[in-house]
């Protein structure tokens, strides 16, 4: 056999043995990756908006140990039982009060006194973060660009920058979130602009969707106020919630819900009785300016609110972290002359 037979004969030797390999990474190769949990169709659910669980990146997978995989909704749940409650004082003609002390008010937390009061003081530089949502329904269509610019200048005087953050939400048969949270006025202005009316309305969805989806997984390292602006008629045709569920939700989300009503008729109607229970519900207060000048007014005075407030917190007496409802009365001891505004409970976390 001559030279070159020699050396095909080798060769061939060779591929032989390194066929076996390249079947088996062949097979590797064309074999379906492991779905991760990611790609199943029931985490698919669960990455949609309405989902408490955030999606984790393959580089998270690799890189966290499986022993912590842990959800993250339930850990936040399990922190604390530290009740805080922001409330507001006013004297019996309305006017605010502001340099009363711990020992002026009685506490009571489902029907108990607190085991102990940590913190009391009255707030003025407590961050804020606020919801701006403004009825784009067909229904306010007249007087929607008034409203605009009262709006635009509400968040101008109130949002500073570096220590407040905002959104704007505009509705009509779904809400629609034109700005996401910042400190920068320009951009809420914009956000504000950006909306235009038409359509049905759906305020309690809207109401719903911003303490659900923005201020319930907004952070909150330290300590912050939070309030929602409500601009409508309060009338409500298109909702799939219904009032008392997003109601609740603005509870769980420790939100003060200021209502500011777009009807000038002149006399109170069905929507307006709805904006004030709202308001009422949440520790807040409901506005009627029944002339259309009159929202500046009403922004103005919410402002003024926002930073004369009291803070309290207090830890709960037989406290039970059972997710159950449980009530909050804050009373001024000098009950004539003095009124307290707070909301009416919370809901204890679950376990």
């Amino acid at each position: 056999m001559g030279v070159l037979g020699k050396q095909f004969l080798r060769k061939a030797a060779r591929l032989a043995l390194l066929a076996p390999v390249g079947v088996i990474a062949a097979a590797q190769s064309s074999t379906p990756a492991a779905r991760t949990p990611a790609d199943s169709p029931a985490s698919q659910q669960q990455l949609q908006p309405s989902a408490n669980k955030a999606a984790s990146t393959p580089a998270d997978q690799a890189t966290k140990p499986a022993d912590d995989a842990v959800d993250p909704v339930t850990t936040i749940k399990a922190t604390t039982n530290e009740v805080n409650v922001v409330f507001t004082v006013t004297d019996k003609h309305g006017k605010r009060v502001t340099d009363l002390k711990q020992a002026d008010f009685r506490i009571v937390d489902d029907n108990k006194p607190p085991s102990e009061v940590r913190s009391f003081h009255a707030e003025t530089n407590l961050p804020l973060q606020v919801g701006l949502l403004i009825d784009a329904s067909n229904s306010v269509r007249d007087r929607f660009k008034f409203e605009q610019e009262s709006a635009i200048e509400f968040l101008n005087q109130t949002v500073h920058p570096g220590a407040d953050h905002a959104f704007v939400v505009g509705f009509d048969a779904t809400p629609e979130v034109t700005q996401d949270f910042t400190d920068k006025t320009e951009l809420l202005a914009h956000g504000v602009r950006e909306l235009r009316p038409g359509g049905g309305t759906a305020l309690y969805d809207a109401l719903y969707f911003a303490c659900r989806d923005k201020l319930l997984k907004a952070s909150k390292a330290t300590p912050v106020r939070r309030a929602i602006i409500l601009l409508s008629d309060g009338d409500d045709n298109l909702s799939h919630v219904t009032m008392g569920e997003a109601v609740e939700m603005a509870q769980r989300a420790e939100t003060i819900v200021y209502t500011i009503s777009t009807n000038v008729s002149g006399t109170k109607g069905s929507g307006d009785k709805i904006l004030e229970r709202i308001a009422d519900a949440t520790g807040g207060r409901a506005f009627f300016p029944f002339q259309i000048l009159d929202v500046v007014n009403a922004f103005a005075e919410i402002q003024d609110e926002l930073r004369s407030q009291y803070a309290v917190a207090y830890k709960p007496a037989d406290f039970k972290a059972d997710g159950h409802y449980r009530t909050i009365e804050i009373v001024a001891n000098d009950r004539k002359n003095f009124r307290v505004r707070a909301r009416r409970g919370y809901y204890a976390p679950a376990q």
